[in-house]
C-alpha cells in the first residue's frame, strides 16, 4: 500500500522553472494549486506578466490529494444557507457551483487536457430514514429556487443506484462531474505556462512586504520579487510566511481527510455495485465519499480520524477506511488496497469559500472540502477582480469573522472529533 496520492503517483510531475526569479511582475500568485494556476492562465491570457510561487510541488497538495469529485451544490444544506442570507443570495451562491463545474469543463476542452472528465452526477446518499426525510423536506425548495434538475431518489429506487442495503434514498445532482486530478493539475499548469505564466515550484514565500497600495515585495528563499498585485491562493498551507498570513490562519481550520484506492477490480462486479459510476457522498456527520476510476478502482474517502495528514496518521486512517468500505460493501472484503493518503481541507466556520481583498492583498481560499471545481472557477474570477471587476467575485459580500480561540494550529481537533463521533452515532 503506497502512502501517496493515486492522482499524483500516476501523473508525471510538472517541472517548474529553474532560472532566477524576475525582479518584477504585474502579479505574483502565491500557491500553485488549482486556484493559482487558473488565475495565472487567465491573467497571462490578458497579457499580464504573472509569476506563480509554489512552496512544494505544483498541484500536489489539496489539488492533488482529494477524492476526484467535481461536484455542484453547496457544501451545506441549501435551506440553512437561505435562512441565513436570504433565498436570492443563497441561490446565487448555489449557481456559482454550477458555473464552477462549467468552468472546469470549458478549460478541459479549450486546453485539450486529457483527464477523463465526465459528467455522471453526484448522488447524496441518505444514511438513515430520518436523513432521507430531511432531503425530502428541502427538495422542493431547492428545485424551485436554485436547481430545477435536482432529482429525489426514493427508497424503492435506491438499489438501482447502489448495491447496498444501508441507504434510505438519495438526492441526485445531475450537473456534477469527476476527473483525474493529477492529469488535470499538470494540464492546467502546462496551459498556464504555455500562455506565458512563469511557474516556480519549491519556492517558499517567507515574507510579504507592503510597498504601497496593492504593491508588495515578495521575499522567498530564491530571492525577492516586486509585484504590482499579489493573489494569495494558499488554502490551509502550513508552510511559509506565517506572520504575513495570520489573518487567514485565524479563519481557516486545517482538517485532515483521508482516502484509499483499491486494486483494479472486475468491471462486471463494479457495474453491479455502482452501475451509474457517479460520485457519491453519504449524509453521515462523519461522511464517506467515493467513486470509480476509468481503470476500475474504487476511490473511497472520509474523515477517518480528526488528525492532520502524516505517514503514520495516513496508515492508521487507511485501516479505518478499509473497515468502513467493507461495512458498506462486504463483497469487497478481500480486495487489496493499493493507495492510502491524507490531505488538508481548508475548513471555514460557515463551510463556504471566502475571497476578496485584505490590506492590499487579494485572496481566495476556504473551499471547505468542496473546492476542486470552485478553486478553478475562483482563479478565473479573481483574475477579473485584479483587473478591476470586483463584481466578478461571487463571495464578495460574505463576511468572514475570525474563529474564537483559533490562532493557527488546530489544538481543538481531538475535542471536535469526539463531539462529531458522538453526533454521528445518534444523528
Amino acid at each position: 500500500m503506497k502512502l501517496e496520492s493515486f492522482w499524483t503517483d500516476t501523473t508525471p510531475a510538472f517541472e517548474g522553472r529553474t532560472d532566477a526569479l524576475p525582479a518584477k511582475a504585474d502579479v505574483v500568485v502565491v500557491g500553485g494549486g488549482f486556484t493559482g494556476l487558473s488565475a495565472a492562465r487567465t491573467l497571462a491570457l490578458r497579457g499580464a506578466s504573472v509569476v506563480v510561487l509554489e512552496a512544494g510541488a505544483v498541484a500536489a497538495e489539496a489539488s492533488g490529494r482529494n477524492g476526484g469529485h467535481v461536484n455542484n451544490g453547496l457544501a451545506v444544506d441549501y435551506a440553512t444557507v437561505a435562512a441565513r442570507v436570504g433565498p436570492e443570495r443563497a441561490a446565487a451562491w448555489y449557481r456559482a457551483y454550477d458555473d464552477a463545474v462549467d468552468t472546469v469543463e470549458r478549460i478541459v476542452r479549450e486546453e485539450a487536457i486529457q483527464c477523463d472528465f465526465h459528467r455522471r452526477g453526484k448522488l447524496k446518499l441518505a444514511s438513515r430514514p430520518a436523513h432521507y426525510d430531511a432531503l425530502v423536506m428541502g427538495f422542493e425548495r431547492l428545485r424551485r429556487e436554485a436547481d430545477p434538475q435536482v432529482e429525489l431518489i426514493s427508497p424503492q429506487r435506491i438499489r438501482d443506484e447502489i448495491s447496498c442495503d444501508r441507504f434510505a434514498g438519495g438526492l441526485l445532482f445531475k450537473k456534477s462531474a469527476q476527473m483525474h486530478m493529477g492529469q488535470f493539475g499538470r494540464g492546467l499548469a502546462e496551459a498556464a505556462a504555455r500562455r506565458g505564466a512563469q511557474i516556480y515550484d519549491h519556492t517558499q514565500v517567507e515574507r510579504l512586504e507592503r510597498l504601497h497600495g496593492h504593491a508588495h515585495r515578495v521575499h522567498t528563499r530564491r530571492g525577492a520579487i516586486d509585484a504590482d498585485q499579489v493573489l494569495l491562493a494558499t488554502g490551509a498551507t502550513r508552510l511559509g510566511a506565517y506572520s504575513s498570513f495570520s489573518f487567514w490562519r485565524r479563519r481557516i481550520v486545517p482538517i485532515g481527510s483521508f482516502i484509499i484506492v483499491t486494486e483494479p477490480l472486475d468491471p462486471n462486479a463494479l457495474q453491479a455495485l455502482l452501475p451509474q459510476r457517479r460520485t457519491y457522498t453519504t449524509t453521515d456527520t462523519l461522511h464517506n465519499y467515493f467513486r470509480i476510476t476509468p481503470d476500475h478502482r474504487l476511490v473511497f474517502g472520509g474523515r477517518a480520524r480528526f488528525a492532520l495528514s502524516s505517514p503514520r496518521s495516513d496508515a492508521k486512517s487507511g485501516e479505518v477506511l478499509r473497515e468502513q468500505l467493507v461495512a458498506m460493501f462486504p463483497q469487497l472484503r478481500d480486495v487489496r488496497i493499493d493507495y492510502c493518503w491524507g490531505g488538508i481541507v481548508d475548513m471555514t466556520q460557515d463551510r463556504l469559500p471566502h475571497a476578496g481583498e485584505k490590506d492590499g492583498l487579494f485572496y481566495s481560499m476556504g473551499y471547505s472540502g468542496h473546492g476542486t471545481q470552485m478553486s478553478v472557477h475562483m482563479g478565473e474570477c479573481m483574475a477579473r477582480v485584479l483587473a478591476g471587476d470586483v463584481a466578478a467575485n461571487p463571495w464578495r459580500d460574505n463576511p468572514w469573522p475570525a474563529i474564537p480561540g483559533h490562532f493557527g494550529p488546530p489544538w481543538f481537533l481531538p475535542a471536535v472529533g469526539l463531539y462529531y463521533q458522538v453526533k454521528n452515532k445518534f444523528a
